[in-house]
């Protein structure tokens, strides 16, 4: 019988880095989604593999040595996926450091960064004029790093690899941070490249989600409000 790789996740840009690299490598998964929204993250089983109560989290029944093992953390997941497989990370040093580097100006950040720009812009029950500001800005100094990264490169390390993996699903839209094509050509381009993979398309389908929304009230209580610390 094959062993599944079993994948607990939400439809945010952290759990669609997973989904897609599950996708692109191959690996037969199970899908588990965790409604963040209404609080799902705070079921003692799913702390159990996840204790910062944050998705995607994994768990492999077939781990390095043969054992199941759970693994939370975006960034942490990548990276064992592709040493499992040997795939969308490169074998020479310099090149896999490259791309290690990048993976981890995404997580610490991009993913911060545009967290923070996406919060204040859409679900701060007030707007505050200089966290919009400071976090916007810092959003576009962001892209600005990515342009000109890729000048004279297709993706970010080179070759097609979890450091773009990990990065696309943050930046994907422009737009929803009041920026442009324009302003970011390159930029512009590298979405249109990934988002044309199959693999993606397929992962950013994942979980099939087929339950009505959480308000915005509970969202926002359980991701933002007090619920998020006093189950912590």
């Amino acid at each position: 019988m094959q062993t599944m790789i079993d994948l607990y996740t939400w439809t945010t840009p952290n759990g669609f880095k997973v989904s897609i690299a599950l996708e692109e490598l191959g690996l037969p998964y199970r899908a588990h989604a965790v409604d963040i929204g209404r609080g799902e993250q705070f079921d003692p089983k799913f702390l159990a593999i996840s204790p910062n109560n944050k998705i995607p989290a994994i768990v492999d029944d077939e781990g390095p040595d043969g054992k199941r093992m759970s693994l939370f953390e975006s960034g942490a997941i990548l990276l064992y996926l592709a040493s499992k497989t040997n795939k969308l990370l490169p074998s020479g040093d310099r090149a896999r450091w490259e791309v290690t580097e990048w993976l981890f100006w995404q997580m610490a950040s991009v993913g911060p960064m545009l967290g923070q720009a996406a919060h204040f812009r859409r679900y701060a029950p007030q707007p505050i004029e200089y966290a919009i500001t400071r976090y916007t800005n810092e959003t576009k100094r962001l892209y600005g790093v990515l342009e000109r990264r890729l000048d004279g490169r297709d993706y970010i390390a080179g070759e097609y690899s979890i450091a773009d993996i990990a990065a696309w699903p943050w930046m994907r839209n422009l737009e929803g941070f009041g920026l442009s094509a324009s302003e970011f050509p390159r930029v512009a381009g590298w979405i249109e490249r990934i988002a044309s993979r199959p693999a993606v398309a397929r992962g950013t389908a994942v979980p099939k989600v087929e339950r009505p929304a959480a308000t915005p009230e509970e969202v926002r209580e359980n991701l933002f409000g007090k619920k998020q610390y006093e189950r912590s």
